[in-house]
């Protein structure tokens, strides 16, 4: 299934899967899309999330406390594909994978209604046999592009991605931040000089000011440690107070249920 960036900016919805437990994940992401968002980031949780500030790090700690695995993920998405056609990305670090193993992984993915992942610490130069598996099942493979890469590198994670390029709006871990670096217009447009994709800008927007910026130079904004940090200051109502979040990011009013 083709990912919809259908608006602009589109919203990428990020979350740790487990976090506070499956099912109630299951019922957060349903509320997210029927607020707003376009595609799902169904993140994985890790125990060494190298790449995650403070908030998604205890999500992560969480969710392993309750035994989620990447497996269940999967079970999830199946699960979610079942009431909606919105994108899904699985969000993972590589290690996860390489314990199922690459090629049961894709098989899995596409068998759950998956649309593509993104390995947070897989470099596009060591991604040959991923590739060739996700392109065997027609998944996604969704690379990060950071400030910080040269314009060769660029054009590598560019020929090597589909659905979307992710461009990390800042160097560092991820987590909200008051200001939108000024670098990620600029990578942005570097980017653009190397594909035709969409692409997404995340870390560090949280706010529906920072929303609406990147969607002038942006196809989409990714927005995942201020959902994480919405679940985990909402015990008990976590799918509304997700849904009322989301819909002041993209600056909806009031909510219709489609299921």
């Amino acid at each position: 299934m083709p990912l919809s960036f259908s608006k602009k900016p589109s919203l990428v919805a990020y979350l740790t899967c487990g976090d506070p437990d499956t099912p109630t994940t299951r019922e957060i992401v349903l509320a997210a899309i029927e607020a707003g968002a376009d595609v799902i980031e169904l993140g994985v949780p890790f125990s060494d999330p190298v790449a995650d500030g403070p908030v998604i790090q205890r999500a992560s700690e969480r969710a392993l406390r309750q035994g989620t695995t990447l497996e269940q993920v999967l079970k999830l998405a199946a699960g979610i594909r079942q009431s909606s056609q919105v994108g899904l990305i699985v969000f993972t670090y590589l290690n996860p994978i390489l314990r199922m193993g690459l090629a049961k992984f894709c098989a899995a993915a596409q068998e759950a209604g998956v649309d593509g992942a993104l390995l947070t610490d897989l470099p596009v130069e060591e991604a040959r046999e991923y590739l060739r598996e996700m392109r065997k099942r027609d998944l996604a493979a969704v690379f990060l592009a950071a400030p910080t890469s040269t314009n060769e590198r660029l054009q590598q994670i560019a020929q090597a991605s589909s659905g979307f390029v992710y461009a990390v709006s800042r160097t560092g871990v991820t987590g909200a931040r008051k200001q939108l670096p000024e670098d990620a217009r600029d990578l942005v447009e570097r980017l653009r000089e190397h594909t035709k994709l969409p692409i997404a800008v995340g870390f560090g927007i949280a706010t529906p000011a920072q929303f609406v910026a990147v969607g002038e130079f942006a196809e989409a904004a990714v927005v995942g440690s201020a959902i994480v940090e919405t679940i985990e200051r909402n015990r008990g109502r976590e799918p509304e107070a997700v849904a009322q979040f989301v819909m002041q990011l993209v600056g909806r009013q009031s909510l219709v249920v489609t299921r």
